[in-house]
């Protein structure tokens, strides 16, 4: 099967289908493309839905160091630039905070806001509430058909400079 090519406009919500993994990973590359350092990138989806091969793409398309993988255990990891002058990314998994107190008090504790001037934030699990974090940001909804490899992405843009 062709690989699906997705074209993604900094400032403007869209949709896919996306057929493969290697298509999900392709819309990380797509939208790293137009990620500036500040950016927030939150993603939404059930369990499977494929938020961490889109970081994959993400940092993939990024440039960044090491290999990007879940950070469920660790909450959160760091990617640095492989080269000087581009943005790091720091990958969250949210899915585990809040379980002993307040969930924005955690994701505060992080000091995620630090990182933002550098680096691309990536959050998995974080609608609703990692929206605080950034001036701007772009929302991703994952869904996957039920035993299948077929994603549908949604995106969406808000706050300063996107026009939403």
């Amino acid at each position: 099967m062709a690989a699906v090519v997705v074209t993604v406009t900094r400032g403007v919500s869209g949709d896919a289908v996306l057929p493969e993994v290697a298509d999900t990973e392709e819309l990380g590359r797509a939208l790293a493309g137009v990620l500036e350092p500040g950016d927030l990138v939150i993603l939404d989806g059930p369990l499977g839905a494929g938020k961490t091969a889109l970081s994959r793409g993400i940092g993939a398309g990024l440039g960044v160091t090491g290999r990007v993988t879940s950070p469920t255990f660790v909450i959160a990891r760091e990617h640095r630039p492989a080269v000087a002058g581009t943005p790091g990314m720091v990958h969250v998994d949210a899915y585990r905070l809040g379980a002993g107190g307040d969930l924005l008090d955690e994701l505060d504790a992080l000091d995620l806001d630090t990182e933002l001037t550098d680096s691309v934030v990536v959050v998995e699990w974080g609608a609703g509430l990692a929206e605080r974090l950034a001036a701007r940001h772009v929302l991703v909804r994952l869904e996957r058909e039920p035993e299948s490899e077929v994603r549908r992405a949604y995106w969406r843009w808000a706050g300063a400079d996107t026009g939403e």
